[in-house]
């Protein structure tokens, strides 16, 4: 059985005036869990980890455990900084959590046998499962096939949150059987399904939920005209989702359902007003 697998939703991280908004984030955890989604993600990217100090971090992390299961928690660990890094994944490791979703050093980019130390270092550091993070795009670096098949053979990298944009890796990958192969790219959910992925850590599953659930669903049964159908339904929603930076679209979208402000930290801003205009048109003539 996969240890991971099925809908995560990466929460965001409702801010009201500046500070957390932990009524918000309760509601949130309500919702998405309602809906059935496997499990949730907490300070990943689409939490704006990087814009909240350790101290909130943690707090948001408490939080989320208070509304949901352990098992069901996945909590984000990103820097460049080895002792800081370790001193935060102590403390995370301090909770009961699912596991731990760990990125490559950015902005240094690494090579290979320098990422293959730093992720063999957190992975016996840690008393609870790893998920690679390969998302080049946002750390610089690559992970390699060979990089990852080396890593697989670590007891606690058990699955790969796949952005890296290279469908040969991800197949490849997915194939070997050594690793949980979830789609990072919602575009990409299906066909990552479809080749026996085991899942998807997807921010637009912030909206319709339910409808993502159901998709894993439905490739589990081989219905693939039904998930195909559910598919693309869910597509002219997923490009609204990413068509601002990350997560101002959908902090717009469940602001819309009074689930929280539309805020964001700096650098980030909200999302055009095109965009926002152009989410609440398409809400407008869905229903949810």
């Amino acid at each position: 059985m996969s240890t991971f697998s099925g809908i995560w939703v990466p929460l965001v991280t409702p801010f009201n005036q500046g500070e957390i908004d932990f009524a918000a984030l309760d509601a949130l955890c309500d919702y998405v869990m309602n809906q059935g989604v496997d499990g949730v993600v907490v300070c990943g990217t689409t939490g704006e980890a990087p814009m909240l100090s350790k101290e909130e971090q943690l707090q948001v992390l408490d939080a989320v455990l208070a509304k949901v299961p352990g098992e069901k928690v996945m909590m984000g660990l990103s820097g460049t900084h080895m002792p800081t890094v370790v001193a935060m994944q102590n403390a995370i490791c301090q909770r009961p959590i699912a596991g731990i979703l760990l990125p490559a050093p950015y902005y240094i980019r690494p090579s290979q046998a320098a990422l293959e130390v730093w992720f063999t270092e957190l992975a016996d550091n840690s008393a609870v499962p790893i998920v690679v993070y390969n998302v080049p795009y946002r750390s610089g670096i690559h992970l390699e096939l060979a990089t990852l098949r080396r890593l697989a053979k670590h007891p606690r990298i058990v699955a790969v949150k796949d952005c890296g944009g290279d469908s040969d890796l991800t197949y490849s990958l997915i194939a070997d059987g050594e690793l949980d192969i979830m789609s990072g790219e919602d575009g990409q959910i299906l066909s990552t399904l479809c080749m026996g992925g085991t899942g998807a850590i997807t921010a637009s599953a912030h909206l319709f939920p339910a409808q993502f659930v159901q998709l894993v669903k439905q490739v589990a049964a081989g219905d693939l005209a039904a998930a195909r159908a559910n598919f693309y339904r869910l597509m002219p929603m997923i490009r609204l989702m990413f068509s601002a930076p990350n997560p101002a679209a959908i902090k717009y979208a469940l602001s819309l359902d009074g689930l929280m402000k539309n805020e964001v930290r700096a650098p980030l801003l909200p999302a055009p007003v095109e965009v926002e205009q152009a989410i609440a048109d398409y809400l407008n003539t869905v229903s949810r």
